[in-house]
């Protein structure tokens, strides 16, 4: 990205005075820069895909035909694909690269990203358009985390917001339940879950008397820097304290110690698994029962489980976010806002009138209704709300989506959203809380597996690896590797 730097602060030099100038006009006065007879086309790249795109273009088209006629702005939405596509193409956008395109007016990014291109002075002020009145209408954290520029002005909108939920597979939980007598209420904390997958596998490995540790896993997480990130921030450590744009590392031994017991060791001894891209692929295949992901996997939650030679429909259960015992209630705010391109007056205020209609409860409710993300206007996070939208608009709403947004608005308020501040390298040290422990296990998994075959117990296979010894030997490699990340 320092390449970058330098070719988009040698772009953006000519017309550094001229934008800020006019910008600055713009706060202190009403008149718009617009005109119905001469509209501004606005391009938006996203990562939308399947049904989500489908909402998000219906929505466009709608405001096209009405507010958008009427002030003149013209809104035409534009799929790059996955996160990393859209990525990718915006660095080839801002680099100058050979066939890329023009960089769009408004993109799809998270706080990583938007960091990158703000640090290369490509994002537009959106302070300067929003009153503070607008401001508190929204969630303030959400508009905190949009807060990345140096002086703290805003250069994030946030459009829609996600945090994590846990999923069951309620349909093989009932029986498991009735013959150990597991509680749903043990997967409120981390610990509980660790304790009931433990059960599950000792349950079904019981179920073939003649075969030796082959129980089943119950678990799978999502987002292993989730846990990292969140998991440390409920046992009262800032794992990411971040002043000024600069990073300090919280790596302390003993929290870190209890993160590592509650997922490698049950990953390695095989109460906890990873297997497809995602954990709602691994409880379709019934190699899982419970996953904790994000609100936005409700919709991918499977209708059935489907074996080699057969399937069968389950039924569901959402429920929050596990918390540590003893935890403080913090849970993980994501989801990528929409950034707009530093230009000029006329295409910043049309692009902010977009994404201030869009964030309408209404619009950000229907939009959620289908996508499975949080609504960002503190007015729209609630069942009322959305129960009202549902009707007004005569929506159809798929059931897991209607109880993953509810399930979050039932316990919102007890919940204090949390994500990390901004800053230099922070996508490469979240890669290390994403890969370096993930990776440990399956490698130290496959071993255990290994050692099973050969004859072994579960308790001598796995024993060689959850030693005091072996978890400093992680720790050491983890606090190197993060640190190398962090400071490179």
């Amino acid at each position: 990205m320092k390449n970058v730097k330098k070719i988009i602060q040698k772009i953006c030099l000519a017309t550094t005075v001229l934008t800020v100038t006019s910008v600055a006009l713009t706060g202190c006065s009403n008149k718009t820069p617009l005109d119905p007879n001469d509209p501004v086309s606005l391009t938006i790249w996203h990562y939308y895909n399947g049904s989500q795109q489908v909402a998000f273009d219906a929505l466009t088209e709608e405001f096209n035909e009405t507010i958008g006629r009427e002030k003149g702005i013209y809104v035409q939405g534009y799929s790059q694909g996955s996160v990393s596509d859209l990525e990718t193409a915006i660095r080839n956008s801002i680099s100058g690269k050979v066939g890329a395109e023009a960089m769009p007016d408004i993109f799809s990014s998270y706080v990583d990203t938007a960091y990158e291109v703000e640090q290369a002075g490509a994002l537009a002020n959106l302070s300067d358009y929003l009153s503070e009145e607008e401001l508190k209408r929204y969630v303030d954290s959400y508009i905190e985390e949009g807060r990345i520029a140096v002086d703290g002005t805003l250069r994030i909108f946030p459009t829609a917001k996600s945090t994590e939920i846990t999923m069951l597979n309620k349909t093989d939980w009932e029986p498991f339940a009735a013959a150990t007598g597991a509680s749903l209420t043990s997967l409120a904390t981390i610990e509980g879950i660790a304790a009931t997958a433990q059960m599950y596998y000792e349950w079904t490995d019981a179920q073939t008397p003649d075969i030796s540790g082959d129980g089943r896993a119950f678990y799978g997480r999502d987002a292993l820097a989730n846990y990292f990130i969140i998991g440390m921030q409920q046992l009262g450590v800032e794992i990411f304290e971040v002043t000024n744009g600069e990073v300090t590392l919280n790596t302390p031994k003993e929290e870190l110690y209890h993160l590592w017991e509650n997922y490698y060791v049950p990953m390695i001894k095989g109460y906890f698994a990873a297997y497809g891209s995602f954990r709602s692929d691994d409880v379709k295949t019934g190699d899982l029962l419970a996953y904790t992901g994000s609100t936005a996997s409700a919709m991918y939650f499977p209708n059935q489980v489907e074996l080699n030679d057969s399937s069968y429909p389950i039924d569901y259960l959402v429920m929050a976010a596990p918390i540590f015992e003893n935890g403080q209630p913090y849970a993980m705010q994501q989801g990528a806002g929409m950034v707009v391109s530093k230009s000029d007056e006329k295409h910043e205020y049309a692009a902010v009138e977009f994404l201030k209609w869009f964030t309408q409860a209404e619009n950000n409710l229907r939009f959620g209704c289908v996508s499975g993300y949080l609504p960002v206007l503190k007015e729209a996070n609630s069942t009322e709300k959305l129960d009202q939208v549902i009707a007004d608009q005569q929506l159809a709403v798929a059931p897991k989506t209607y109880d993953c947004l509810t399930t979050i608005f039932e316990t919102i308020d007890d919940l204090t959203l949390y994500t990390n501040k901004s800053f230099e390298n922070g996508y490469a040290a979240r890669r290390i809380l994403e890969y370096h422990l993930a990776d440990k296990a399956a490698e130290d998994r496959a071993s255990v597996v290994a050692a099973l075959a050969e004859g072994k117990s579960l308790a001598e296979a796995s024993a060689p690896y959850i030693t005091q010894e072996a978890f400093e030997a992680w720790y050491d490699s983890f606090c190197e590797a993060l640190n190398h990340a962090a400071n490179k």
